[in-house]
């Protein structure tokens, strides 16, 4: 990635990562033929801490004799602007910056430190928050913009290994005393996380750089395979009477898939189609969204509706699935799609939207005692919703479902589709949580394979 005559700016904290990553390029630049830069952005953060970092940058680029750059930002402002988290804002300032650089003929590209360490951290935080392919292809090695490239060549280098030249070379670094706060998700990952999971395996790190290099590999074959496949599966606009589609402005439907097709499709096509489609839109769906829609195009009935995040709606007709973005006129949301299933008591039941199998029994003492109201009584798995209550294992009273998912920090469309199983009236069984034993009822939960979800 890095040719001859390129001008390279490093992207300088002053942190070990990025300090090697400077005197490692300036001491092969005579050979590499690099034009080698240094750049640092001042977030406005960490007060004298930050002023120190900036200073010791601008003298290690005069040590080494590269041209500097710098630039001041308030990160503080911009979270608070728009919302962002200081990670996320300081993230998108940073990336800014260097583009401005590019766009301006400064440089032709950028690099930054990330290490294999980096990776490793990054990969684990998006697989906790449940992301798709992409999201666990982690940091790139190349990231290409219009104004130019931000190159990372690091990225099979240890943080033990960088620390451990620059001890070597002598060279000193800055130590940015927030990398320790716990208090962000990056440094638990980091400090408390990975060093637990290390006890299990000590290669995990490695293993997850390997996975980030399969996941992007992947997702890029994807990407080929939707461009080749979608053209011949979407069709623009709503069908007409008499053959033909009415597409444009006017149209009512964005996009629409026909439903006999997309069933014969593997269910790995159906979700990347799927939400191929969506994004075509604007939007973005989730696990939880992109099983509703294959759920309603695959046994939804005509005329059933739902409106999704980002303002995606879907519509099912005897024989397509129909895309397209706005308000439904009927309200209907993610949860209308969850279908409800019933079961015996004892018995065995399965649920493909919910991507479960239940094996529902009754305590000896329960059954001697006939607790059920009705023996013939029914076990109904439907999905939460407002004012349902449930009684957690050892607790004194229901409390309400909404606020145990909010202790859960369970959000999104999976918050909006949560499986609870009823009986009576009464829940004896919610996902992810222990309930105290209703009437007897023991409820054993696995998943389901092949399921929708």
């Amino acid at each position: 990635m890095l040719k001859p005559g390129l001008r390279l700016a490093v992207g300088l904290s002053g942190g070990a990562d990025s300090v090697a990553l400077l005197r490692a390029l300036a001491g092969s630049s005579a050979t590499s033929g690099l034009v080698l830069h240094a750049a640092h952005l001042h977030h406005g953060l960490r007060g004298d801490e930050a002023d120190g970092d900036l200073e010791f940058a601008r003298s290690l680029a005069a040590e080494l004799g590269l041209p500097f750059h710098e630039a001041r930002v308030d990160v503080a402002a911009e979270v608070e602007a728009s919302g962002e988290s200081i990670e996320e804002a300081a993230r998108r300032l940073r990336y800014g910056w260097f583009r401005q650089l590019m766009a301006e003929g400064k440089v032709d590209a950028v690099a930054t430190a990330h290490t294999l360490d980096d990776q490793a951290e990054t990969v684990l935080g998006k697989f906790l928050r449940g992301a798709w392919t992409a999201g666990l292809s982690g940091i790139h090695p190349t990231v290409e913009f219009p104004e130019g490239q931000i190159l990372r060549p690091l990225l099979s280098a240890t943080r033990a290994e960088v620390e451990a030249c620059l001890i070597a070379l002598g060279q000193g670094w800055r130590e940015d005393l927030s990398n320790a706060d716990r208090a962000y998700t990056r440094n638990r990952i980091r400090h408390e996380l990975l060093p637990l999971l290390e006890g299990w395996n000590p290669r995990l790190r490695e293993h997850m750089a390997q996975m980030a290099a399969l996941a992007k590999d992947e997702e890029a074959w994807w990407q080929a395979e939707m461009a080749r496949l979608a053209p011949q599966l979407l069709m623009e606009g709503r069908a007409v009477r008499g053959g033909g589609r009415a597409a444009g402005a006017g149209s009512a439907f964005g996009l629409a898939l026909d439903v006999t097709r997309l069933a014969a499709l593997a269910p790995a096509v159906q979700r990347r189609l799927l939400r191929y489609a969506a994004e075509q839109m604007g939007a973005k769906p989730d696990f939880v969204s992109t099983e509703a829609l294959r759920t309603l195009a695959l046994s939804g009935r005509a005329g059933q509706k739902c409106e999704l995040a980002q303002g995606l709606r879907a519509e099912r007709t005897p024989r397509e699935l129909r895309l397209s973005t706005g308000p439904l006129a009927a309200g209907k949301g993610l949860s209308d799609v969850v279908p409800e299933y019933y079961g015996p008591i004892p018995g065995e039941m399965e649920a493909p939207a919910f991507g479960i199998r239940l094996m529902i029994n009754i305590s000896r003492d329960a059954a001697a005692a006939n607790d059920l109201k009705d023996p013939t009584s029914t076990a109904r798995l439907r999905n939460w919703r407002p004012g349902d209550r449930v009684r957690l294992r050892y607790s004194s009273k229901a409390g309400k479902v909404k606020e145990v998912l909010e202790r859960m920090r369970v959000t999104g469309s999976s918050r909006v589709v949560w499986p609870v199983l009823e009986v009576d009236g009464h829940i004896v069984w919610m996902k992810g949580v222990e309930v105290e034993p209703e009437r007897g009822i023991e409820v054993v939960a696995s998943p389901l394979e092949g399921s929708n979800i």
